[in-house]
């Protein structure tokens, strides 16, 4: 045959799919479509071995899917670059020969997301769509049983690793706020909170949703056993009518 009457192979399709907080019936319908319709898959993976992300929706992998994992270090001290550069690579070589490819994304991938990365990389060279998840965030509120926010109120969402007086600047204004990323951050984040007088209205859980999820009063928190998917949400104060 000659080359010049070959059809060209089209791109594959990029998604970034958010699979939600944890619970897998939280999935929305078009992820689940996707998901169990795409040829191949790829998600994170910690240093540590574990994979969240697949594991919240292991139930609905399908054994001839090609899964394609993403070894990424979830640390500050070190530069997550150059493993984006080297999954976004592994991603890329599927899309090029015509293979769609979705990449999961716990909570909502615009939202602190993993794949935002991933975006940042490919998104030029290849047709892509994102598929909003909910966030862990405001799951945590639904788990918590606390309203956010009402009328006017201003929702600040910050991560627990901002310097002290980052943080301390930001509650200090903030009409309802949300802390993530805890782990080892709990103990400067209590100090704060304290020095604003904002402990007492604070709400803390941990794997919201996950089946060991667990809620506690914040004062009863050991710091040196919060994990990093735990949040401190500080309510609205705003009465409502």
């Amino acid at each position: 045959m000659n080359p010049e009457n070959k059809s060209e192979i089209r791109s594959g399709n990029l998604y970034g799919l958010g699979i939600g907080p944890g619970d897998p019936e939280l999935l929305t319908i078009k992820a689940h479509r996707i998901l169990t319709s795409v040829p191949v898959i790829a998600y994170p993976t910690m240093e540590s071995g574990k994979v969240l992300a697949r594991a919240i929706v292991a139930d609905f992998i399908r054994p001839e899917q090609i899964e394609v994992p993403m070894p990424l270090p979830f640390s500050v001290d070190r530069s997550s670059q150059p493993y984006y550069d080297v999954a976004a690579a592994k991603i890329a070589e599927h899309l090029s020969v015509g293979r769609d490819v979705a990449v999961l994304c716990e909570g909502d991938p615009m939202l602190y997301g993993s794949f935002m990365y991933i975006f940042n990389r490919l998104s030029d060279r290849f047709h892509t769509e994102v598929i909003p998840g909910i966030s862990s965030t405001f799951a945590s509120a639904a788990m918590l049983g606390a309203p956010l926010t009402y009328r006017n109120d201003v929702l600040s969402i910050m991560p627990a690793t901002l310097e002290a007086d980052i943080l301390r600047d930001r509650l200090a204004v903030a009409d309802a706020a949300i802390i993530i990323k805890l782990g080892r951050h709990f103990a400067k984040v209590k100090s704060v909170l304290e020095e604003l007088d904002l402990f007492s209205r604070a709400l803390y859980i941990e794997r919201a949703t996950m089946p060991n999820q667990h809620i506690k009063p914040i004062a009863s928190v050991t710091a040196d056993e919060v994990p990093y998917w735990a949040i401190v949400m500080i309510p609205s104060q705003t009465k409502p009518q």
